[in-house]
């Protein structure tokens, strides 16, 4: 089994792209919750058995090193997104605050995009729709699309970040019965510029 435990770059940095271009890389599709794992097991494309020791979350492009110095290039598993669009209809502010509360206390991930609010999507597509059908504007439309996972992530390279907000975005803590912890929950809003 190759073990990638060395963090190099992203594949877009010269002395990385340099190096890149100079092996025979092999490259692994991550899921949403490997690529924050900070040990994984999982395949390469061409089928070969790959061990993750890193404690970073890992972005698309990111370019790993194996204990024997082959390279690994990180991709990533797109993610199912509810879009609600917005665009080509004229909501008020009152109906749009109605929306956006009723979404938010369902504390889901949101991103923007030209008009639209997209949402991964939690469970299945369904129950998505039902939660939200009774809240939509009149006219706004919905849909479904396969996104990047780091859509949703304050730092959309998919780095390191840190989760202390000073944009209005916030945090807080939930206790579950059950539980005999607490968890925190980062429900900041991420802006996507697709130009």
């Amino acid at each position: 089994m190759l073990v990638a435990d060395d963090y190099l770059g992203h594949r877009s940095e010269d002395d990385v792209a340099a190096r890149l271009a100079e092996s025979d890389a092999h490259t692994v599709a991550l899921s949403d919750t490997d690529r924050r794992r900070s040990r994984a097991r999982t395949e390469t494309t061409d089928g070969r058995d790959l061990g993750i020791v890193l404690a970073r979350e890992l972005g698309e492009g990111d370019v790993l090193a194996t204990e024997d110095g082959d390279l690994v290039v990180v991709e990533l598993e797109a993610v199912d997104a509810l879009v609600v669009d917005f665009a080509d209809v004229d909501v008020s502010p009152t109906e749009a605050l109605q929306f956006g509360h009723a979404a938010g206390n369902r504390h889901w991930n949101l991103a923007v995009r030209d008009g639209e609010a997209l949402f991964p999507v939690p469970d299945t597509r369904e129950r998505m729709l039902d939660a939200v059908g009774d809240d939509l504007p009149e006219g706004v439309t919905t849909r479904f699309e396969r996104v990047p996972p780091t859509t949703f992530d304050d730092d959309p390279s998919g780095h390191e970040h840190s989760h202390d907000h000073d944009d209005g975005a916030h945090e807080h803590t939930h206790m579950h019965a059950g539980d005999d912890h607490g968890h925190t929950h980062d429900h900041g809003v991420r802006s996507i510029d697709d130009s």
